[in-house]
């Protein structure tokens, strides 16, 4: 019992590192700085910090800069490679496609043309993320109205889900049809891709539109969201992290609510996008269809 309330200490002071760190990426860290936020000394600290995250702290900053770079090159395309290499804190462009050459086995350039998601996800995978499990469920009762949209399917491997969104982009840019900025943004989650086959899992890409959406080349078609009850929960922060908040709800929260789920899948409302807040400001409501 004491050796699980220590690790538990541990994780809470690491998590509040790794936070601190994805919060100010443009900062320049200091071993002594990072090691006293954990209250660890400074010659055990990466030692432990590896041992919880799967990487040293300092490969930890190098990646989520490079994270963070190459959502920008993937969705901020107006955004120029060098303003982007100096926002990940590098002294030159040269040098930041090295890096990014060797996390992502691709340049920049290559990147911004054609994304190498598979590559990417196993990259960041290394990385563990602390989950300290006490985080509170604030979980409300709400009507959602039926929501008439546009939607495009995603089917197939979950590492490519990215891909899907990028056509999604491309095609609300060109159609000029459920505009970013006017339109609401929803994911429809069919599957867990953590035990769902890579060949079988499913996600769709939802903007509201009323209007009729003619044929076009990326496969987006109108569709509805059906209104009714639903339980909903506010996330903050990276998507990656709303798997083990909507296992919460299952386990915790249905179980002790007395409610019926319905027959419709769990689906998020994304209140901002990648494109335009850092990573840890991302907000998204998680539903879940009632009874």
């Amino acid at each position: 019992m004491v050796s699980t309330q220590k690790s538990f200490v541990y994780e809470r002071r690491l998590s509040r590192v790794c936070d601190y760190i994805q919060q100010n990426l443009n900062e320049d860290f200091t071993l002594e700085g990072l090691s006293a936020l954990a209250h660890f000394s400074k010659y055990h600290f990466n030692r432990v910090f590896a041992a919880y995250v799967g990487v040293s702290v300092f490969r930890f900053i190098l990646l989520m800069r490079l994270k963070r770079a190459s959502y920008s090159l993937a969705f901020k395309r107006d955004v120029k490679i060098i303003d982007i290499a100096f926002d990940a804190k590098f002294e030159n462009p040269e040098s930041f496609s090295r890096a990014f050459k060797n996390a992502f086995g691709c340049s920049p350039s290559q990147f911004r043309k054609q994304p190498q998601w598979p590559h990417w996800h196993e990259t960041l995978k290394v990385v563990t993320p602390i989950v300290t499990g006490d985080c509170k469920m604030d979980v409300k009762i709400i009507d959602f109205p039926e929501t008439p949209v546009a939607r495009l399917e995603h089917r197939g491997a979950a590492d490519l889900v990215l891909q899907t969104a990028e056509k999604f982009i491309a095609w609300r840019k060109e159609s000029k049809l459920s505009p970013v900025n006017s339109s609401a943004t929803y994911g429809i989650a069919f599957d867990d891709p953590m035990t769902t086959k890579p060949e079988d899992f499913r996600f769709d890409f939802c903007g509201s539109e009323d209007r009729d959406i003619p044929e076009n080349d990326q496969g987006v078609k109108a569709s509805v969201i059906p209104g009714g009850r639903c339980a909903m929960f506010r996330h903050f922060g990276p998507h990656r992290l709303m798997d083990d908040k909507i296992r919460k709800l299952y386990k915790e929260w249905l179980p002790q609510s007395g409610e019926e789920l319905r027959d419709f899948p769990c689906f998020f409302h994304y209140i901002n996008l990648i494109s335009q807040v850092e990573e840890h400001e991302l907000i998204t409501d998680i539903y879940l269809p009632l009874r």
